[in-house]
Order: C-alpha cells, then sequence, then structure tokens
C-alpha cells in the first residue's frame, strides 16, 4: 500500500479553452459610443494601435470594469483540496471538482517542500513567516507522510469491505490532491489575482498562503499570453482589479 502512494510538492495548471483577446475589451468599450461599428473596427485592425493600448489603461486606471468582461478562461487545476477550498471562497467563478462520491479518490498527497517556509510570526494581519529549522523540516516530512499513508490504507480497508465511497473518504486529509476545471473573465481573474498573489508594488499588499500563489502565478501567465496589453497595465496600474 505505501509504494502505491505519490507525494507531490507542486501544483498543476493548465488553460484548456480561452476566448478572449485585448481587442475584446475594446469593442466593448467602445460600444457605448459607436454602436455595432465597434466590432468591425475591432476585426478589421491588423494590430492595437496607441491609442487602443491608452484605451485599456484609462478603463484599468479609473476602473471601468465590465469590458474585461466579455471572455473566458477555462484552466484546468490539480492541487490538494485545501487548496480548493480557498478558491472556492471566490465566488466569482465557476467551478466542477473530482467527485469522492462517484470515483476512488487517487493516493496522491501533498506534503511541503524543504524550502516552504514553516514558521509563522506575528499578530493577525502583520504575519511573516520564515524558514524551519531542519528538525521542523524533518518533523513535517515525516508527520505528514505517516498521516497520509495510514489515512489512505483506512480509507482502502473501507471501500474493500464494501463501504460506500462517500462515507470511505470521511477518514481522507486535506492535503489529499483533487482536480477541477475553474471559469473565469479577465475582470473577475484579476481580482484573484490582486489577493492571491503577493508582488511588490501592489497598491493593496496580499499575503496568500503558498499553496494557493502557487496557482495564482501559473493562471496568471498562462491569462497573460492571451492578453498581453490587459496583463500589462493591470500590472502598471498596482494590480488593482478593475
Amino acid at each position: 500500500m505505501t509504494d502505491a502512494i505519490e507525494f507531490r510538492s507542486d501544483v498543476t495548471v493548465e488553460l484548456v479553452r480561452a476566448q478572449g483577446a485585448d481587442r475584446d475589451v475594446l469593442f466593448a468599450a467602445r460600444v457605448s459610443t459607436q454602436g455595432e461599428q465597434s466590432l468591425e473596427a475591432a476585426e478589421s485592425a491588423d494590430e492595437l494601435a496607441k491609442r487602443d493600448r491608452g484605451l485599456i489603461n484609462y478603463l484599468m486606471r479609473d476602473r471601468h470594469g465590465t469590458p474585461f468582461e466579455h471572455n473566458s478562461f477555462t484552466f484546468y487545476v490539480q492541487a490538494p483540496i485545501f487548496v480548493f477550498r480557498e478558491f472556492q471562497r471566490h465566488r466569482m467563478a465557476s467551478y466542477n471538482e473530482e467527485s469522492g462520491r462517484y470515483r476512488e479518490l487517487q493516493p496522491v498527497f501533498y506534503v511541503p517542500a524543504p524550502e516552504r517556509n514553516l514558521r509563522q510570526e506575528g499578530r493577525p494581519g502583520k504575519y511573516e513567516f520564515h524558514s524551519g529549522t531542519p528538525e521542523q523540516v524533518e518533523l513535517v516530512q515525516r508527520e505528514v507522510r505517516a498521516q497520509s499513508e495510514a489515512a489512505y490504507a483506512s480509507y482502502q480497508r473501507m471501500l474493500d469491505a464494501g463501504v460506500a465511497r462517500e462515507v470511505a473518504r470521511t477518514v481522507l486529509p486535506l492535503n489529499i490532491y483533487s482536480s477541477m476545471y475553474v471559469t473565469v473573465n479577465a475582470r473577475s481573474l484579476m481580482n484573484f489575482l490582486s489577493l492571491r498573489r503577493k508582488v511588490d508594488g501592489s497598491t493593496f499588499p496580499s499575503f496568500p498562503q503558498r499553496e494557493i500563489e502557487l496557482c495564482a502565478e501559473q493562471m496568471e501567465a498562462l491569462w497573460a499570453e492571451r492578453m498581453p496589453i490587459t496583463a500589462e497595465v493591470f500590472e502598471s496600474n498596482g494590480r488593482v482589479a478593475p
């Protein structure tokens, strides 16, 4: 049983479907003054002009957010379940997660990497995290692995005895990996990124848990490839979601 268990310290994020680009922000914004001609102008332009870039910057700077909603990005995410619970605090996306009621969950568990900060210091709202001692790193590795192995063995014993999956799963810890699809528009994604990444120069500093920040970093990189100007002005305006 123990040999079958896999331990990971990473997350997986893939962009599986994307509809939208910087130009979609422009025709959505200009429809208020140009009507149907806004779409024709967007489709006929070979590249974004300087004034187009300026309009996207203006919309971001002055927080005119709805033009950034006319797009859609679907991400596939593999991460430990405790990360998904943080995702779902953001009620700005559509989520579909694999179900432990309908399938046997695989023996893949998260264990913090040795370089992951382990010591928390300070008062609420002013936390700082620091590297663990060699003894703390060894303790975390040993305890997480031992408890994960014991929990999955218990899960398997109940399944083998004919216990329903939805009951047997109750012994599994939150560091077991799950997978889900997340569908979101750029405006909502920027709100998520503003809170779930710690980036110097942000107007409103954020202090996310490292594991969800790993997801946010990959999501931002994939999104920025599709909407590079929007991503650029998001960064230059202090990462304040419009």
